[in-house]
């Protein structure tokens, strides 16, 4: 049986390495970024006076 778990094992170098999990969730994050920073600059900012300076 133990000659079986070794056969089953693989072992990847540096160079065959591909992360495309990491990427697929750096991209999801700086899409939810990107989607935050639309609504913020298009609904609360456009649509409204400036706050810190207008209420001195």
């Amino acid at each position: 049986m133990s000659s079986d778990a070794d056969a089953l094992e693989r072992h990847i170098g540096h160079d065959e390495f591909d992360p495309v999990g990491t990427l697929a969730l750096i991209g999801i994050y700086f899409l939810i970024l990107l989607l935050m920073w639309l609504f913020m600059y298009f609904v609360e900012f456009l649509g409204n006076d400036l706050t810190v300076v207008g209420m001195i």
